[in-house]
């Protein structure tokens, strides 16, 4: 299985590039797992709403130019489906099974994905309704990923 995480904005700080790397690591030996960076939209503090919309299409443009048409794409947004561990794990194993090989998910900016980008998405997934900074989902949603190939597998580490 090949995985993409798309995301908005570089990450800088040192802890979470390092926890990153270790379940990037973790992952090689289920999936093949790449992490692709678009710059974020240069922005004022207090936008518009129109403004807000500019920049989340111009960073949804550079998403969509990332993503192949037979990619499977899941974009986490806060008024996606909730779903456990468990469930997570089911569904990566349906995609598996069903030839889906190449999947994306897709972390925006701060403030969140272009209309475009979500009707791309084949679903939307919500880890929360709480806010988490968009650096720190990636570290998440790492660390979900690694938990559901060790739960499909019926390895240690899920409990």
């Amino acid at each position: 299985m090949n995985i993409s995480i798309i995301c908005v904005g570089k990450l800088k700080e040192k802890y979470l590039k390092q926890g990153i790397d270790e379940y990037v690591k973790r992952l090689s030996g289920y999936a093949k797992v790449e992490i692709i960076e678009v710059p974020d939209e240069k922005a004022p503090e207090n936008l518009s709403d129109q403004e807000m919309e500019q920049v989340k299409q111009k960073e949804g443009e550079r998403i969509l130019a990332k993503i192949s048409d037979d990619t499977y794409v899941i974009a986490l947004a806060i008024e996606g489906k909730m779903k456990s561990s468990e469930e997570l794990a089911e569904s990566l194993d349906k995609l598996a099974t069903y030839g889906k090989s190449k999947i994306a998910f897709v972390i925006g900016g701060s403030l969140g994905l272009s209309k475009q980008v979500m009707q791309r998405a084949n679903e939307a997934l919500s880890f929360s309704k709480m806010t988490f900074p968009h650096q720190l989902m990636r570290l998440i949603l790492l660390e979900q990923v690694y938990r559901a190939f060790r739960i499909n597998r019926g390895e240690p580490y899920h409990k």
